[in-house]
């Protein structure tokens, strides 16, 4: 097929489609004046305050009547929507294709996991630490006497008496 003869066609079609178009609007809208013909009569201003309180109870049952078939409309809906995703799965369990989800790792401490698995009633301290009886350290105040003057105690160790004194201290 030649591309003259490709594009008249398309042409054509386009026209055809766009003939189509005009002729749906125009349906909408005739269909639109008809429903507002039959649901909105036109409004005639009463006179008296009677006739006012008339109207107005009129309008609030309409308002109504209006609210409660959009509620009705919404639950239809929400009730197909949970059929539609319940057929989804069902058919992907059919199929027996899972799409895997990506797990990320959580950093979480043992009493946060053992809080979220045995619920916030239980609460269990993981810290060892906190269990644990403090210990002071005791300076030997002994010692740094001693320590005093360098020279004494290099006295004192000099000799087969001053090694003598060592293991006799030791021991």
């Amino acid at each position: 097929m030649s591309s003259s003869r490709k594009h008249h066609i398309k042409s054509l079609m386009l026209s055809i489609a766009k003939g189509l178009l005009e002729e749906e609007a125009k349906e909408r809208e005739e269909e639109r004046s008809r429903h507002m013909e039959e649901s909105c009569p036109p409004v005639s201003m009463p006179r008296s305050m009677q006739e006012m309180q008339e109207l107005c109870r009129d309008i609030n049952e309409k308002i109504n009547v209006m609210d409660e078939e959009r509620y009705d409309l919404n639950i239809k809906v929400t009730k197909s929507d949970k059929e539609i995703e319940d057929l989804k799965i069902k058919v992907q369990d059919l199929m027996g294709k899972f799409k895997k989800p990506v797990l990320r790792r959580v950093r979480m401490s043992a009493d946060a996991m053992l809080k979220a698995l045995l619920g916030s009633k239980h609460t269990v301290n993981m810290e060892l630490r906190a269990n644990l009886k403090q210990v002071k350290k005791e300076v030997k105040e002994e010692e740094l006497r001693d320590v005093g003057d360098w020279r004494k105690n290099i006295e004192d160790k000099a000799g087969m008496d001053g090694r003598k004194k060592m293991f006799e201290t030791e021991a």
